[in-house]
């Protein structure tokens, strides 16, 4: 018989812990955390079933969550919910989590929408229904009330059976390796490595910028990322995107300059303002810079491509049950449109299902 309380903050407890997840056929997991005020999300709780019943893991009373580093990186499946930001908070405490089952993308392919919550998920599969007293609660505070961490147990109660119920409705659509391709590409830690040289794609609009003006975006967003990592901090802390944006916009060649950006912080002038100029003077924008692309308005003949091809994803959507969205994205459409070929834009099942109706959309 376990020992175990509800709440673990105690090393020889997380030692038991990890003891008895080894005997685990499947381990449910979820994260409690926050990020507004960091960079990097704050872990505040941990949550895991066990045999004997979920438990919660206080990080914020233990030195360390080594324990757990083995039984979670390998051996039986981690169910999560939504489990990306999960497996990003975790990983600086106990590596790559594998292998993985996440009961949203499961649900989305057996026909749920897309982006559907747990609680939702939790009542039409299994018709409990969740309280949502605690949607908002900042999970740094200590103490948790008895409420919070029966809440915080909640999310995890209903993992396992959730999953049992996903697999057995996938088995009978054939979808299984659907699934498995899916959870393939979600196990790979590449995707959750920060690569601040690749920050500039967040930036929407931008391509058609000229290549000076490129080239500043991404010195500009990468010099951002790394500041943020390393002080911690959210990178609109760092610089507001719209300020970064106006950089790249108006291209200042001096100090007086960068600070008549509207909105540009004092201290980023006084304490950042020789690297910001020195990152601006190494694009080797012309000056003056070239005239900022007109607006143009969308292609009228690529805009109706991307319906017909949206339409002909709908209806084999419609056919099998699926959300549009979860066959493919108004990107690859967009890219499909513009004249790549849906064969090599596509991978694994998708392919196999769309590749050739999509090619054949005029």
């Amino acid at each position: 018989m376990s020992s175990l309380t509800p709440l673990i903050s105690a090393r020889a407890a997380l030692e038991e812990l990890a003891g008895t997840l080894t005997t685990a056929p499947a381990i449910g997991l979820d994260t409690e955390f926050l990020r507004e005020r960091t960079y990097r999300a704050e872990l505040c709780l941990l949550q895991l079933t066990t045999p004997h019943g979920p438990v919660c893991v206080d990080p914020l009373a233990l030195t360390d969550l080594a324990p757990l580093a083995a039984v979670l990186g390998h051996g039986a499946p981690k169910v999560l919910h939504a489990g990306r930001q999960d497996l990003e908070v975790l990983m600086p405490f106990v590596g790559a989590i594998t292998p993985l089952f996440d009961t949203q993308i499961a649900a989305a392919l057996v026909g749920h929408p897309a982006q559907i919550g747990y609680g939702e998920l939790v009542r039409r599969t299994l018709g409990h229904e969740l309280p949502k007293a605690h949607t908002r609660t900042d999970w740094s505070r200590r103490p948790l009330s008895e409420d919070q961490i029966a809440y915080a147990l909640d999310d995890v109660r209903y993992l396992l059976p959730l999953r049992d119920r996903l697999c057995e409705a996938l088995d009978k659509l054939g979808r299984l390796e659907w699934l498995a391709e899916e959870l393939r590409e979600m196990e790979d830690p590449a995707g959750l490595e920060i690569d601040p040289e690749r920050a500039w794609q967040r930036f929407k609009g931008m391509q058609s910028l000229d290549s000076g003006r490129l080239n500043l975006l991404r010195a500009l967003a990468a010099w951002r990322e790394r500041r943020a990592v390393a002080r911690n901090r959210p990178r609109g802390w760092i610089l507001d995107d719209t300020v970064l944006r106006e950089i790249v916009y108006r291209v200042p060649r001096d100090v007086a300059q960068l600070a008549a950006i509207d909105g540009m912080p004092e201290g980023v002038v006084r304490h950042s303002g020789d690297e910001l100029l020195a990152l601006v003077a190494a694009a080797a924008i012309g000056d003056p810079p070239p005239p900022l692309p007109r607006r143009e308005r969308p292609d009228p003949v690529l805009v109706a491509r991307v319906k017909r091809l949206a339409a002909a994803a709908q209806t084999i959507a419609a056919d099998l049950q699926l959300a549009a969205e979860v066959l493919v994205t108004r990107r690859v459409l967009e890219e499909i449109a513009a004249g790549r070929k849906a064969c090599d834009t596509l991978h694994g099942w998708r392919a196999s299902l769309l590749a050739a109706r999509l090619d054949a959309v005029d």
